[in-house]
């Protein structure tokens, strides 16, 4: 059986009528539903894109505040390396300074105990003048009332 041509021309309207409804009330939420999606889309992108440049620019900062840091912590070492330098130099003439004076004062106690050896041996010798001459002339002699002539001869030696 053929279907009659009034039911062709029925199902075309029908078909029509759906067409003009879905491009009516269907259509226009569905293009307005994927131009939003689009959009979010290339918004999203534009996103990513702008992310991705400040990440970046991050990374930059970052690399030139470790420069930074490396550049300080250099110099601060080389402060420190300065200052145990200076130190140590410092320690050194402290040290040669007191080496100076501890040499100067045992020089002063080595003279004076020359000295006081010489006043001793000056002493000594004078007392053996004294004794040997007693015993050339056979006499004694005083040295309480000879004791200015032991001076001179004590001054001469």
């Amino acid at each position: 059986m053929l279907p009659s041509i009034w039911t062709l021309v029925g199902q075309a309207g029908t078909f029509l009528v759906f067409i003009w409804a879905v491009m009516k009330f269907v259509w226009p939420p569905l293009t307005q539903a994927m131009e939003e999606r689009r959009q979010k889309i290339a918004e999203g992108l534009a996103h990513s894109e702008q992310a991705e440049q400040a990440l970046d620019r991050a990374q930059a900062e970052a690399e030139e505040v470790l420069r930074g840091a490396r550049r300080k912590a250099g110099e601060i070492i080389e402060q420190a390396s300065a200052r145990s330098n200076q130190i140590v130099e410092e320690a050194r003439q402290s040290a040669v300074a007191e080496r100076d004076r501890q040499v100067a004062a045992a020089e002063a106690e080595i003279r004076l105990a020359t000295n006081q050896a010489r006043e001793a041996l000056r002493e000594r010798l004078a007392e053996l003048a004294v004794a040997g001459a007693g015993q050339v002339i056979e006499k004694e002699i005083d040295a309480k009332a000879h004791r200015e002539l032991l001076d001179k001869l004590s001054a001469q030696l």
